[in-house]
């Protein structure tokens, strides 16, 4: 374990794995055919303080480092469901962290606190059909009439959207292009608003995703975070800390997977030995702990610096973190399903689930072709 990890680190881990093997663990096959999971999860995380770990204490977070959240992250792993696991962290460390930075007393009180509680479920709802990746060319419009906003437009792809109790939500209160781009609170009780429908998944089937959509919804214009005009920058801000928290859980999912396919390498026998003796395996074994490794130091040295410099996001070493969690993801989960054989391709064995599961890493939190550019960009080529 890394050396930042206190014993009061060591201490908050053991809270969040006993939650985690006793409430969510024995679910995970069951919530992932039913594609979806009690409300009231959240609740429970919210008791442990699960959703505000680095959160501001004025409104009820405990104020904690942030490798307090690398150790939530790490120990969801454990829920074999990464439907619930990308679910509550879109609450705590992706929809949230901006109200905690930008909100006011007002928007604090009516919208974070009680999504820290685990009483109201939240949303970051930035990505659209036609804006994806590029979200400097969003096309939902919010237009200012006296002291409110009103909206219209869509949203796709938005984790959480089906069951939120309000938005984090990007809008145009501005012209063409970044500049144009505003985030506002949007509570989902508005009238004209609604979910289109749910998208059916082809993993991460717990967690809901929705099509959401806006006609005429009008909301006060003092629900804006930050400065009008200025939400593309606060976005860009807000993705490197989902991307980061992202790559802990990634690191954490792969070493369950390559632990539990050693255990059934030791266990099973064909011809005559272990699967586990078999040469092919054990070097294919050594490749990803050594990958995993590596993996794993450098997603630690990325928390390291954004601990030590909040304000200047270490942009470079998350977004490699990123790149490399999820693209070695695709090749520890593949080959640990090979491993298995036919109980590999059975949908109650997890390893199974993590498959399927592990292809959204490089598609969602900006795709892999993203975080290369972004790191392109700080060198001198």
């Amino acid at each position: 374990m890394h050396e930042r990890f206190t014993p009061e680190h060591d201490a908050f881990r053991r809270t969040v794995r006993q939650f985690v093997e006793r409430e969510l663990a024995p679910h995970a096959l069951e919530w992932d055919r039913a594609g979806s999971f009690p409300r009231d999860v959240f609740a429970k995380c919210g008791a442990l303080g699960l959703f505000g770990i680095n959160h501001d204490p004025r409104h009820g977070g405990s104020g904690l480092d942030y490798w307090y959240v690398a150790a939530f992250a790490e120990e969801l792993a454990r829920s074999q469901n990464a439907g619930v696991s990308m679910a509550l962290l879109v609450q705590g460390q992706m929809a949230t962290p901006v109200l905690n930075e930008l909100g006011t007393d007002e928007q604090q009180r009516e919208f974070l606190a009680p999504a820290l509680r685990g009483e109201r479920i939240a949303a970051l709802a930035m990505s659209e059909s036609s804006a994806g990746s590029d979200l400097a060319q969003l096309r939902t419009t919010a237009r200012r009439d006296g002291d409110d906003y009103v909206i219209h437009g869509s949203k796709a792809w938005i984790t959480n959207g089906a069951s939120a109790d309000f938005l984090v939500l990007a809008v145009r209160t501005g012209g063409p292009g970044a500049s144009g781009i505003s985030l506002v609170t949007f509570p989902t009780d508005v009238k004209g608003f609604q979910v289109s429908r749910k998208l059916e998944k082809v993993g991460q089937r717990a967690s809901d995703m929705a099509l959401l959509y806006f006609e005429d919804c009008r909301i006060p214009a003092r629900y804006v975070l930050g400065r009008e005009n200025d939400g593309f920058s606060y976005i860009m801000s807000s993705f490197h800390s989902e991307r980061l928290v992202t790559a802990l859980n990634t690191v954490a999912v792969m070493e369950w997977l390559l632990k539990d396919a050693l255990r059934y390498g030791r266990e099973r026998e064909a011809f005559g030995q272990r699967l586990i003796d078999f040469q092919v395996w054990r070097h294919k074994f050594v490749e990803h702990l050594t990958m995993l490794e590596a993996a794993r130091r450098l997603t630690y040295h990325a928390v390291d610096l954004y601990e030590r410099s909040r304000k200047a996001k270490p942009v470079k070493e998350i977004s490699m973190a990123k790149l490399l969690t999820s693209e070695l993801a695709q090749r520890v989960a593949y080959d640990c399903q090979q491993f298995y054989g036919g109980m590999g391709y059975v949908e109650e064995t997890p390893v199974a689930r993590a498959w399927r599961d592990a292809r959204m890493l490089t598609i969602g939190g900006g795709t892999s072709e993203v975080m290369k550019e972004i790191i392109a960009r700080t060198f001198a080529f």
